[in-house]
């Protein structure tokens, strides 16, 4: 048996809780389903596995907040004290998981219930789920060894400015190769004096906590997905409208990073009007070429009588330093960069990373999908229901 994996309720992505304070004020009787998915063909999770990642997810499950986090947490502008108090009663519940052996890599992980509390087991699953495989599969000290002697490198790079990328986040928590080498790596680079690049938070609250480093994020594609396609009355090419429509409502000029690829940046950009594109102080790109996506991005905040300059383009899509460096150097002086890095700091060792997910299927017992800007990156259980949402943004795309 290994150690406990997840040892604070805290420890999460960000964007966890700012969704959740929005879905606790006006979705709070939404309903989802979520789907675990190993995209790597060559992995297989053993019975040894399983039976661990089960264990580890019931520990998780005993967790409550504590009133030092719930602290940490009131202090943060944007949450409200209605929202603080809701999670001093929350908890996650075992019961709303189903884990099973059924699936082609051994592993199969499903999760129904509020969208309050399913999307609260997101990352937490996929951080443990990632550990118990590294420690079961390989020799974990060996790999932990080429993990450090990788990210001395790494840090070296940035100190000597041999990649110059401004301001980076550490986006890893979900594909890490454990809460140690995490911790390592946002440890190393808070203390390393770097130049030309800034280290600037975590999207792990318990390191930003612990760390004293700002904790990062905003909205995920579940949000435009529920929000937009979670009711009948919908039209799903409308999703973008509605998801936007309803964070302003929440925060208003706060907290506003704008995700644009859940139905395809081009729909996206018919509803990121003046209005929008004024009070969301960025937006983030997550597929696609990242130098198309940028111009495109730059082109419509000038076609608005917007300075691109007082954005930030904030990119999060498969980063390493070198085409962070790259991307920063393409749009200096054209709008304000930022990096959100994942795999690159948290899981890079002389193995593969694994390639896993755990997305929204269906939300209201109705499904939904995500149509990026590159096949590949959706994960939706019913055909049909894709090929009707690409058909409404066609439609929309060519007759508005």
């Amino acid at each position: 048996m290994l150690d406990n994996i997840i040892t604070s309720l805290l420890e999460t992505d960000l964007y966890k809780f700012s969704m959740g304070q929005a879905i606790f004020h006006q979705f709070p009787s939404y309903t989802t389903t979520w789907s675990f998915k190993c995209r790597n063909t060559d992995v297989h999770f053993t019975e040894e596995m399983v039976e661990e990642i089960k264990r580890q997810i019931k520990i998780y499950c005993d967790l409550r907040f504590t009133e030092e986090e719930l602290k940490y947490l009131g202090k943060i502008t944007w949450f409200q004290r209605s929202y603080v108090d809701f999670l001093r009663l929350w908890h996650p519940r075992y019961e709303e998981y189903k884990i099973t052996t059924d699936a082609e890599c051994g592993l199969s992980i499903e999760t129904k219930g509020t969208w309050l509390n399913t999307s609260m087991y997101e990352i937490p699953t996929l951080a443990i789920v990632n550990e118990v495989y590294f420690r079961m599969q390989y020799n974990y000290d060996d790999l932990f060894e080429s993990f450090k002697k990788r990210l001395d490198q790494k840090v070296d790079w940035l100190v000597k400015g041999t990649y110059k990328i401004g301001a980076f986040s550490e986006f890893g928590i979900r594909r890490r190769l454990s809460a140690e080498a995490q911790e390592l790596a946002v440890a190393e680079l808070k203390k390393a004096k770097l130049d030309g690049s800034l280290f600037v938070g975590t999207s792990n609250v318990y390191l930003a906590k612990k760390y004293d480093l700002k904790p990062v994020g905003t909205m995920a594609h579940e949000w435009i997905m529920c929000v937009g396609q979670g009711t009948h009355k919908h039209n799903p090419a409308y999703s973008n409208w509605y998801a936007l429509d309803a964070w302003v409502k929440e925060y208003g000029v706060l907290n506003g990073t704008a995700l644009t690829d859940a139905i395809t940046t081009d729909c996206f950009l018919r509803d990121f009007q003046l209005t929008y594109a004024t009070l969301f102080s960025g937006v983030r790109h997550d597929s696609g070429d990242p130098m198309e996506w940028g111009d495109k991005m730059i082109r419509h905040y000038e076609s608005l009588g917007l300075d691109p300059r007082t954005k930030t383009l904030l990119f999060s899509d498969s980063l390493d330093f070198e085409r962070a460096h790259n991307i920063n150097e393409y749009f200096k002086g054209r709008a304000k960069v930022a990096f959100g890095i994942g795999t690159y700091i948290a899981n890079d060792t002389d193995e593969p990373a694994l390639n896993i997910v755990m997305k929204t299927t269906a939300c209201n017992g109705q499904d939904v999908a995500k149509i990026s800007d590159v096949e590949g990156k959706g994960m939706c259980k019913n055909p049909d229901y894709v090929d009707y949402l690409k058909r409404c943004i066609n439609w929309r795309m060519e007759h508005e």
